[in-house]
């Protein structure tokens, strides 16, 4: 079968020609029909990321993976082919250890793909496969941080830095959960723009001399209740500090790799407000998601910005690393 498979230590991308694989006991193969091209996927290829519990140096990439039941493993129970599921974009192993698809071991750029049998969630047909294959990171992530992290509450002002792959999600989903008012911070106007059709009240370039103003003229001289930094840039956190208000919640679902500073302890300790880290989700995110989306609450059609064939992966992630059209996420298919 074809495979998109990085080789970590030349940080190469390579399709390649490798056997179908067969499912171990408790394992269920996947044959692939969507396969999520996310910015950790480039960032894996460019080195930013490097895999933390792969054995060996070569894993096949895609951690956001939706397609059918193929044939299952001994002892497999509750499952049968044909199935329509998606694949949470990871798994715990014995020790306790999170493992991410993809990452950690093989994913789903490929026509197959393996999976533990607890790691599936069934997909109503009413989702498709596209919009089923990215309900793991691309949107669960941001839902897991605005319900779970920011424990954002109906008519809270919220603002999002950063309206990329997670940041319009989350616009749509602090929207969904009753934030108001909804602010999109971001430097390019297409994201501006998409932000607006999505539903924000706001949209405003971080660079626009009148910004400060324009917020607090929003949401009120009490500041933002909630900020959450999706771009992971220490200049979208010093900004946001100079508009959350008391309470305020400053989350950092963006990774920097850089030191966090507050401009004024005494301010930040007067007005009793926090910093918190986010990282991903939890397995009942995914299904709240399924939940959401199956039942119409949730519109994921405007996320799928394209979709390639799974021989052009190189291309969609030339795509996604220089913004060619501005994607929230591009779709390989088998």
């Amino acid at each position: 079968m074809l495979a998109g498979r990085l080789h970590v230590t030349e940080r190469a991308l390579r399709m390649e020609s490798v056997p179908v694989p067969e499912p171990g006991r408790g394992q269920v193969r996947i044959r692939v029909a969507a396969a999520g091209v996310c910015l950790s996927d480039v960032h894996l290829i460019d080195g930013t990321l490097t895999p933390l519990y792969l054995a060996g140096d070569v894993v096949t990439l895609g951690h956001e993976v939706a397609g059918t039941v193929d044939a299952l493993g001994e002892g497999v129970r509750g499952w049968e082919p044909g199935q329509r599921v998606l694949l949470q974009a990871g798994e715990r192993d014995r020790f306790g250890l999170v493992l991410t698809r993809g990452v950690d071991y093989d994913g789903g750029w490929a026509e197959y793909a393996l999976a533990r049998e607890d790691t599936l969630v069934p997909v109503p047909d009413l989702i498709s496969f596209e919009q089923a294959c990215i309900i793991p990171d691309a949107v669960s992530t941001p839902w897991a941080a605005v319900t779970e992290t920011g424990r954002v509450r109906p008519a809270e002002a919220a603002a999002v830095w950063g309206v990329g792959g997670l940041g319009a999600h989350a616009v749509q989903l602090l929207l969904l959960v009753g934030a108001a008012p909804v602010i999109a911070v971001d430097p390019l106007p297409a994201a501006r723009d998409r932000a607006l059709a999505l539903g924000a009240d706001l949209a405003i370039d971080p660079a626009d001399d009148g910004f400060k103003d324009a917020v607090l003229e929003l949401v009120g001289t009490r500041g933002l209740d909630v900020a959450f930094d999706f771009a992971g840039v220490n200049a979208v956190r010093e900004q946001a500090m100079t508009v959350l208000g008391r309470h305020g919640r400053l989350v950092l679902a963006g990774i920097a790799n850089q030191p966090i500073s507050i401009p004024s302890d005494s301010r930040f300790t007067y007005n009793r407000q926090a910093v918190l880290g986010h990282y991903g989700s939890e397995a009942e995110h995914v299904g709240q998601l399924v939940t959401l989306t199956g039942l119409g609450r949730l519109d994921l059609s405007g996320s799928v910005s394209d979709v390639l064939p799974l021989a052009d992966a190189p291309e969609a992630v030339r795509r996604v690393k220089e913004k060619v059209g501005n994607p929230i996420r591009l779709i390989l298919r088998p």
